[in-house]
């Protein structure tokens, strides 16, 4: 970046353009595009952004474009293909744990709540018991309170006698 930086400033000072002006003109800070001329990249939190400012920069002075557009993804190429992977799977799991945290941290409204409704199973087994303890105890009371005596004394008399009394 810092090569590209020293061509945008070479421009600029061969365009007779000061910061100030150039600052002015595309309205943003004179600090900004000092940090670009020195190549100082720390200073864009985001890369895309500094790649815009870049490239308006260089529409401004006059240059082409593509030119400077390639040189940028040099840069950025470079910075990127030196990051190792253990960066890079550090980074996805502070990702994955801020993700977390917010998902701890979202409120929920008792009236959007879906509460989760639980079936306790002990009182209909129970109510089961007992309703079969009383219909088996009403069936045997009710045996034992039809149940029919035993006819023996019928049964003792003779032949006979049983013709007897038929006709």
């Amino acid at each position: 970046m810092k090569d590209l930086g020293s061509y945008l400033k070479k421009a600029r000072i061969e365009n007779g353009v000061s910061l100030e002006e150039a600052a002015g003109d595309m309205s943003i800070s004179v600090t900004l595009l000092e940090n670009i001329e020195l190549g100082n990249t720390k200073a864009f939190k985001d890369m895309y952004e500094l790649r815009e400012t870049v490239k308006n920069y260089a529409k401004y002075l006059g240059l082409d474009i593509n030119k400077v557009n390639d040189s940028f993804n040099d840069f950025l190429f470079e910075k990127t293909s030196k990051i190792s992977l253990e960066d890079i799977e550090v980074a996805l799991k502070k990702d994955e744990e801020k993700e977390k945290e917010k998902e701890k941290k979202e409120i929920h409204s008792p009236y959007t709540v879906i509460h989760k409704r639980k079936f306790n199973i002990k009182p209909i087994i129970i109510y089961f018991a007992i309703v079969f303890i009383i219909v088996s105890m009403s069936l045997i009371i009710i045996k034992i309170v039809n149940k029919e005596p035993v006819r023996n004394s019928e049964l003792r008399g003779s032949w006979e006698d049983y013709y007897e009394f038929t006709y």
